[in-house]
């Protein structure tokens, strides 16, 4: 007597009833009444830009991380161009960054004329490897660019060691992982220069904004120069003591994020601690539905280590196509994404660069079967449940499929 085959519902790819409705993003802004009343308050200020909200949200965020200094810049990804530029880089100089990430951290790069270098990654957190990065130091050599991936702090120890040894500056990339520790210490105050984003899908958002943190008071000052223009003197301290008088002494940008912005940062920072346990509340449940689900890899934290779970991503195992995986979790209605395409295979990096697939095989590896789960704080208990729905939909189907 044969075996009876078990049975699935349908999968909304193969014309059955999505899980959803409609599409749960893969991240999404929380904005509430306090946001909206702190910028109308700036909107009928005296300051919509290089006013008094933009030091206020500096000191507050500086003192939340553990850092003397704080500048805010206009994008994360501006924030990456001023410390790349403060660090001293420029033609001839190289800085080594990992390819599992988005292409600003290796762009801050180029934009000061300096040569990114990738070293690949380690399989388990998918963080830049620092034995791969020792391998890669020159003479040329001159920062370290490693990222918090998915929210989950890099070897900074490593780093800031290697860095000690080749007299090199450590500019960390934690646009993932505000709020995250590493080692009992808080994320901003370990590295030589640390970066944020406050984009919509990250843990506070400005809209778009960034904010470079650092104890050293020198590069905070060629920070705050950079991003006005390279002017040496604030505007509103100008106003305030009724001078005109200013000298542009390095050849800056127009960088500066508003007023508006700052008042929205700060009133969110506010509830910073209330939208990392939501994050990690939902991380513990994906992880405890997903623990022996053998279709999918859930990821790793190593230890004396808190992410931020700025993305919970899997990893599809090889008996299934991420790509199908992929379109058939859509079809149930969740936004999942892809983070990320390995920089170095990019068009404009394999056209300068000579890049081809094979280089970091450990990144590329990790970019075939990736897959971010929607991962956001105001996600309702209906929302992870529907996920965990889906994806144990999607994968037992895909698997008795194939077999």
């Amino acid at each position: 007597m044969g075996t009876l085959k078990r049975s699935y519902p349908p999968l909304a790819i193969h014309g059955g009833k999505p899980v959803r409705d409609r599409l749960l993003p893969y991240g999404r802004q929380a904005v509430d009444e306090d946001d909206i009343r702190a910028v109308v308050d700036v909107l009928r200020s005296d300051w919509l830009t290089t006013g008094p909200k933009v030091r206020e949200f500096e000191e507050a965020l500086a003192a939340r991380v553990g850092a003397l200094f704080a500048v805010t810049f206009s994008s994360g990804t501006a924030a990456l161009h001023a410390a790349a530029f403060v660090a001293g880089l420029g033609p001839g100089d190289e800085a080594i960054t990992t390819p599992l990430t988005f292409a600003a951290t290796a762009n801050c790069v180029l934009y000061n004329g300096a040569t990114p270098v990738f070293a690949d990654i380690c399989a388990d957190t998918l963080n830049l490897d620092p034995q791969q990065v020792r391998q890669r130091i020159t003479s040329r050599s001159k920062a370290i660019l490693p990222v918090d991936y998915a929210g989950h702090p890099a070897d900074l120890d490593a780093f800031m060691e290697m860095a000690g040894e080749h007299n090199l500056i450590v500019i960390e990339d934690a646009a993932h992982a505000l709020g995250a520790t590493y080692h009992n210490k808080r994320v901003g105050s370990l590295a030589h220069m640390t970066v944020f984003s406050f984009h919509p899908v990250k843990h506070i958002t400005t809209g778009e904004g960034g904010m470079v943190v650092t104890n050293n008071e020198e590069l905070a000052q060629r920070l705050r120069i950079f991003r006005s223009h390279g002017i040496n003197s604030d505007p509103r301290e100008r106003s305030i003591a009724g001078q005109w008088y200013y000298e542009m002494i390095d050849l800056g940008y127009n960088y500066r994020l508003p007023d508006i912005n700052c008042a929205l940062g700060l009133s969110q920072l506010g509830r910073l601690d209330k939208n990392l346990a939501r994050r990690r509340e939902v991380a513990r449940r994906y992880d405890n539905a997903f623990g022996e689900n053998e279709a999918i890899l859930t990821p790793l934290v190593r230890p004396l280590v808190e992410p931020a779970w700025h993305l919970y991503p899997v990893r599809i195992a090889d008996e299934l196509d991420r790509g199908e995986v992929f379109k058939a979790l859509r079809a149930e209605n969740l936004g999942v994404n892809v983070h990320y395409i390995p920089v170095h295979l990019q068009p404009y990096y394999r056209e300068h660069f000579g890049y081809r697939a094979g280089n970091y095989p450990a990144a590329e590896k990790a970019y075939s079967q990736l897959i971010s789960l929607p991962m956001f704080h105001s996600m309702t208990d209906r929302d992870v449940d529907d996920v965990i729905v889906a994806v144990g939909k999607v994968t037992e189907g895909l698997r008795a499929n194939a077999k």
